[in-house]
């Protein structure tokens, strides 16, 4: 499993979290060469067969399929190994599953997690396990305004042949059109919004409505996530599997913060890019580069395939 630790500057008027650090610049030439790579090396006989019934042909799997159209196919189930059984895989589990092999790199959780690493901990209120995180729960009570955002994790076991991990759990968390993360700003302390946990489906899936996070200084715009083996240890703040991050497109935050409410996100964008992002600036991102579709009037919906 590769492993990116960093550093991660956070909004204006907070010091980040002190143990993080970055690696060397990666050529985004090697894209489709590594994306191959992982391909035949890691997906194996499984993913060349269920490639085979994608739409198009195998064809699809050199792109990251939009996860945030897809339906579950049956209620969770409690193991990777029971998903495979009980899954009907739709085309976007399929592309994914052809394209495993690359782990999703490591990232850093920032300075501003909410899971009891650096401060408060969220996950073990009760309220957290939610697919709409766009308000507070519990007693708080403020709404996030922005535009709409539908984001899609696709969990893969690729130690046990790709197969989607039913039954795990994900931790997802941004900020919020300001900047500003709830729980640590200095005017949201008492605020959780923007953070909420989900349990995988038959397909290895979890879907959040949430919205599109501002860019703050030093920062391209993204989505923090932290991957459990179960529900149980994803509220008890327990062992995690994989801490990233999701990068969204420039296009879509050029959309959206071209919208009343976003006006800071516009000077912050123009000073950052994913090649000079602290986190994902060492292969551009293009492991968690999100593919997204939408506007900005009608909202966004954006997909990654988590490899684990």
């Amino acid at each position: 499993m590769s492993t990116h630790p960093q550093h991660e500057s956070g909004p204006e008027g907070h010091q980040p979290h002190p143990d993080h650090d970055r690696g060397l610049e990666f050529d985004l030439s090697t894209m489709l060469s590594r994306r191959s790579l992982g391909l035949f090396l890691g997906a194996g006989g499984a993913a060349a067969a269920l490639a085979a019934c994608t739409p198009g042909g195998t064809g699809a799997a050199s792109q990251p399929a939009s996860s945030a159209s897809t339906t579950a196919a049956s209620a969770p189930a409690s193991s990777s190994a029971s998903a495979s059984a009980s899954a009907t895989p739709t085309p976007t589990l399929t592309r994914a599953i052809a394209e495993c092999g690359v782990e999703i790199p490591q990232e850093t959780a920032g300075p501003y997690p909410g899971d009891g690493s650096n401060g408060p901990n969220v996950l073990e209120a009760s309220g957290v396990v939610r697919k709409d995180i766009t308000s507070s729960f519990g007693a708080a009570s403020a709404t996030a305004e922005g535009v709409p955002l539908t984001f899609t994790l696709t969990l893969l076991d690729n130690a046990n042949g790709c197969t989607p991990m039913a039954g795990a759990a994900v931790y997802a968390w941004h900020c919020d059109r300001d900047g500003k993360y709830s729980m640590y700003d200095s005017s949201l302390t008492n605020e959780n919004y923007l953070r909420g946990v989900q349990e995988a489906d038959a397909n290895g899936q979890v879907t959040f409505t949430s919205i599109f996070p501002g860019a703050y200084s030093g920062r391209w715009p993204h989505i923090h996530f932290e991957v459990f083996e179960s529900m149980n240890n994803a509220t008890a703040a327990g062992q995690v599997l994989a801490v990233s991050q999701i990068a969204l497109t420039q296009a879509a935050c050029d959309d959206v913060y071209a919208t009343a409410g976003y006006e800071k996100s516009i000077a912050n964008m123009k000073r950052t890019t994913l090649q000079s992002d602290n986190v994902f600036g060492d292969d551009g991102g293009i492991y968690q580069l999100a593919t997204m579709t939408g506007s900005a009037a009608a909202g966004y919906t954006a997909g990654l395939n988590v490899t684990i």
